[in-house]
C-alpha cells in the first residue's frame, strides 16, 4: 500500500460543493453500490445545488449535538467526508459512523487514518461511549477499515437499509471507549516489551 499523503479533517465548508459534487457524480458507480438509495435520484441529490442545502442541515444538526460532520482531506484537497451522526448522550451516549471516499484515495489509508481520527474525537473531546457502524457484508474494504481501527462485530441487521433499489442486509460493528483504553494499553506493554527484549 502506498501512503496518500497527509489526511487531515475538519467541519465541511460551503465552498466544499464544487469538489463534492464533482467526486460524487464523477464516481457515482463506486459511492452509490454502497448508499442509501433517496426518491429525489443520485444525480438530483449529488449536483452542486443540493450541496447548499445538505451543507445548511449538518450545520443545524451539529449545532444540536446530534451530529459531528467532518471533512476528509489529503494534502489539503477535499477528498470524502466522515460523519458521526444520531447523537444520543444519557446512558447511551452513543452515535454511529459513516464514511465515503473518492476512488482516487482508496488502498493509501486515508480511509483508516480519519476513522481512526474519529474515533479519537468521540471518545475525547466529544465525551462518547459507544460507536457503530453498518456496513454491507460484501463490502469488504469498509470491513477491513473498521476492523483495522478496532471495530468489533456485534450481529447481522437483516433487510436493514434500502441500498441500490433492494433492502440488504448490514453487519453492525462497534466499538467502545473501553476496547480504545485496552488496545492502547496492550499496545504500550508490547513496545515495553520490546524495548527491554
Amino acid at each position: 500500500m502506498v501512503p496518500a499523503g497527509t489526511v487531515t479533517l475538519r467541519t465541511p465548508r460551503l465552498w466544499d460543493g464544487p469538489e463534492w459534487s464533482q467526486i460524487r457524480l464523477a464516481e457515482r458507480d463506486h459511492l452509490e453500490t454502497w448508499e442509501p438509495s433517496a426518491p429525489e435520484g443520485w444525480e438530483q441529490r449529488n449536483t452542486l445545488l443540493s450541496w447548499p442545502g445538505q451543507w445548511g442541515a449538518m450545520r443545524r444538526l451539529a449545532r444540536h449535538g446530534s451530529t459531528l460532520p467532518f471533512a476528509i482531506l489529503v494534502d489539503g484537497r477535499f477528498v470524502g467526508q466522515i460523519t458521526v451522526g444520531n447523537i444520543v448522550r444519557g446512558a447511551l451516549c452513543s452515535g454511529w459512523v459513516g464514511y465515503w471516499v473518492s476512488r482516487t484515495m482508496t488502498g493509501g489509508g486515508v480511509g483508516t487514518a480519519a476513522l481512526a481520527m474519529v474515533v479519537d474525537h468521540c471518545f475525547g473531546a466529544a465525551e462518547l461511549h459507544r460507536l457503530e457502524a453498518t456496513v454491507r457484508p460484501d463490502n469488504a474494504a469498509s470491513l477491513r477499515i473498521l476492523e483495522k481501527v478496532g471495530f468489533r462485530r456485534e450481529g447481522l441487521f437483516e433487510r436493514y437499509l434500502y441500498v441500490a433499489e433492494m433492502w440488504r442486509d448490514h453487519l453492525c460493528l462497534a466499538i467502545t471507549a473501553e476496547d480504545v483504553r485496552e488496545s492502547a494499553s496492550a499496545a504500550l506493554v508490547r513496545a515495553g516489551s520490546a524495548e527491554w527484549a
